[in-house]
């Protein structure tokens, strides 16, 4: 590949490392086919929000279509030789493959050191020693627990989101790594000890020198992008600045990454040495809020042409497109954004909002696709019908491809 490329073959590039494009087969995929989706994107974030499906399911879908759930959360929380998974702070909370566990370790050393933004929650846990190390024993005895099953979950303790003693004290040592998301109860984390859940033979690998850990976590980041700024190499793991820079400079040396200019582009970018540009991008799906395909904002946009922002702690009457609104990728690009709801009571998946970019000549021109993707979702989802209640022209067409 050249050493200029144009913005179409950034976004081409981008698709592919991100595991768009590839055919979505018609039946239910297996765990054979949602392993390598996840293992292309590097980790799977998770959030509270649940108005149409947990946020960590929807990014396997848009790429590998329909697929069992239920393996999934097999792979994440099952014990044994089953657990394909871990939990842990990467973007944000996410599902990680085991094989990345070593290269965390790094942070939760931080995290007991209480280095940067651990710094308070380290000192509640110096300032409670005591009481920090009689959790760890309780989950050692007793077994997986939330926080309010402790004996002594305590009331609140200071700045951090309103948790209590306890739920402090547990989620210091799971940033710490000596407690671990043993599996999930509904959204609450049920913490264990790391030897009863990450598999003996991830535990033994030896832990990498910091150094090397986020340069391993610098180039997963940039081959998880194809071809990206610095900028958003770090953000794809949280990464240090400082350290992170070092990486790239080390990774270009080797080959791994090569320097390149992307037009349109105020900042450096780096192509990853087995970047794929495909002579077509032309993926279409809907992707959820904490896709990592747009979760950086400023790349959404220097990528896309697409401002996207999250409206769920915005005020109703504040609003601008909807509560759980997902962008819609149609043919490699970024043309709508579809307000969904999952009305399981009444079986129905509802569509609240429908906007398509004002770059987009022929609006009407997408809604085939648009339809058959919401048909796909209500089909995954198990919901019976889906009804498009926004009263816009737009809705209206949407409406009638959907008869």
């Amino acid at each position: 590949m050249s050493d200029v490329l144009t913005g179409e073959e950034a976004r081409r590039i981008a698709l592919a490392a991100q595991g768009f494009g590839s055919r979505r087969d018609a039946g239910l995929s297996s765990w054979r086919q949602i392993a390598p989706a996840i293992g292309r994107m590097g980790l799977l974030q998770i959030d509270s929000v649940n108005v149409l499906v947990r946020s960590h399911y929807l990014p396997v879908f848009s790429r590998i279509g329909a697929y069992d759930r239920a393996a999934l959360d097999t792979r994440a929380f099952a014990g044994g030789k089953k657990r394909a998974l871990f939990e842990y702070w990467a973007h944000e909370a996410s599902l990680l493959p085991l094989d990345m566990h070593p290269l965390m370790r790094w942070r939760m050393q931080r995290a007991a050191a209480g280095v940067g933004i651990y710094s308070g929650i380290a000192k509640f846990a110096s300032e409670n020693r005591d009481y920090v190390r009689a959790v760890v024993e309780e989950v050692r005895q007793r077994g997986p627990m939330g926080a309010s099953e402790l004996d002594d979950p305590g009331t609140r303790s200071g700045p951090w989101w309103g948790w209590h003693k306890g739920k402090t004290a547990l989620e210091y040592l799971f940033w710490a790594g000596e407690v671990t998301t043993g599996h999930r109860r509904g959204f609450e984390r049920i913490y264990d000890l790391p030897e009863r859940v990450i598999p003996s033979e991830i535990g033994a690998v030896e832990t990498p020198d910091e150094a090397d850990a986020i340069r391993a976590l610098t180039l997963a980041g940039a081959k998880a992008h194809g071809v990206a700024t610095e900028t958003d190499i770090r953000d794809y793991f949280r990464l240090p600045v400082a350290e992170a820079r070092i990486a790239l400079r080390e990774l270009v040396e080797e080959g791994a990454l090569r320097p390149v200019r992307v037009e349109g582009w105020q900042h450096q970018a780096y192509l990853a040495a087995d970047a794929v540009m495909p002579a077509r991008g032309t993926p279409t799906a809907l992707l959820s809020p904490f896709d990592p395909l747009v979760w950086h904002r400023p790349r959404t946009e220097r990528i896309f042409d697409f401002h996207y922002r999250l409206e769920f702690y915005t005020p109703g009457h504040k609003r601008i497109f909807g509560y759980f609104v997902m962008p819609f990728l149609h043919r490699g690009r970024l043309e709508a954004r579809i307000d969904l709801k999952a009305d399981r009571a009444a079986n129905r998946l509802r569509v609240l909002g429908v906007f398509t970019e004002e770059t987009v000549r022929r609006p009407e021109a997408m809604l085939p696709a648009l339809a058959e993707e919401l048909r796909r979702l209500a089909g995954w989802l198990e919901l019976g019908d889906i009804l498009v209640e926004a009263q816009t022209p737009l809705a209206n067409l949407l409406k009638e491809q959907m008869t």
